[in-house]
């Protein structure tokens, strides 16, 4: 297939590769070109409306707020082939997927959304969730391309928010998991209990999934290295709770670690892997 690129970040830079190696053809758009140049066998696109003359478009942008501005303020979807199918892997607002949906019916292009669970390292290995969402003729088109990305494809349903609603409810869901890990560990210690030997247990008896066994280690280790940057998350956090505020619904834990997240940032940590705010 050919496929365009809009947003190279750290998960696209794991993606893109594993397209290549399996003989698709990918050009890319992103602000700093330098982000696209060392990634062998990848055309440089010169504006994101020229990723709209694939096959397959797949945007990868950070935010709401940069979508707007790469997407909807550059006009790059009215000046788009029909036959395309855009497929968005961003987290964003529900309320954004769905007004992107009607944009994309006004032009007669199928649009996906495709959020993942997993850090790029994940992503390098072919190994990631892909939460889909979309007409299943969409979908099925774009299929092959999740096969190689991911170990399994979720589909969620037909409407493109259902997968961004899934997301952040996840994502939800593992900061309240860091939440629990940073203060069970900081419990034990006080005790004389080693915070090591607690994790390893826990995360091979009551809790043996990825995100406790991957943010156990970061906090008993003191080591952030961004697997998932905690500006980000905030982000994230903050979707889920604007989308709970939208259905009056609160969610009490999701605003505690808010808190603790907002402060971590405050305090320089925003580039760390978003684990560290159980610190």
């Amino acid at each position: 297939m050919k496929i365009g690129f809009i947003g190279v970040g750290s998960m696209a830079r794991a993606i893109i590769p594993l397209l290549i190696r399996a003989g698709h053809h990918v050009s890319a758009w992103n602000r700093s070109h330098s982000a696209i140049m060392d990634i062998e066998g990848v055309s440089v696109l010169e504006t994101p409306s020229l990723a709209f003359r694939q096959e397959v478009v797949i945007s990868l942008l950070a935010d709401d707020a940069a979508v707007r501005e790469v997407l909807l303020s550059s006009a790059a979807l009215e000046n788009a082939d029909k036959a395309c199918v855009h497929v968005v892997m961003s987290t964003l607002s529900p309320s954004l997927m769905v007004e992107l949906q009607g944009m994309h019916d006004a032009i007669g292009m199928a649009l996906v959304a495709a959020p993942v669970f997993g850090v790029p390292a994940v992503a390098a290995n072919g190994e990631l969730n892909i939460l889909a969402a979309g007409s299943q003729a969409a979908v099925s088109t774009v299929q092959p391309l999740f096969d190689l990305l991911g170990k399994k494809t979720w589909y969620v349903g037909d409407q493109p928010e259902l997968a961004c609603i899934a997301k952040i409810a996840g994502n939800m869901m593992i900061t309240q998991a860091i939440q629990s890990l940073g203060e069970a560990t900081e419990l034990v210690q006080r005790h004389g209990l080693s915070p090591s030997m607690f994790v390893n247990l826990m995360t091979q008896t009551l809790f043996t999934c990825p995100s406790y066994q991957r943010y156990g280690q970061n906090i008993v280790n003191r080591r952030f290295e961004p697997g998932f940057k905690l500006s980000l998350g905030l982000k994230d956090i903050n979707l889920a709770i604007d989308a709970g505020r939208l259905k009056n619904l609160e969610l009490p834990a999701a605003d505690a670690v808010r808190s603790k997240m907002t402060s971590a940032v405050a305090r320089g940590d925003g580039l760390k892997d978003w684990s560290v705010f159980a610190t």
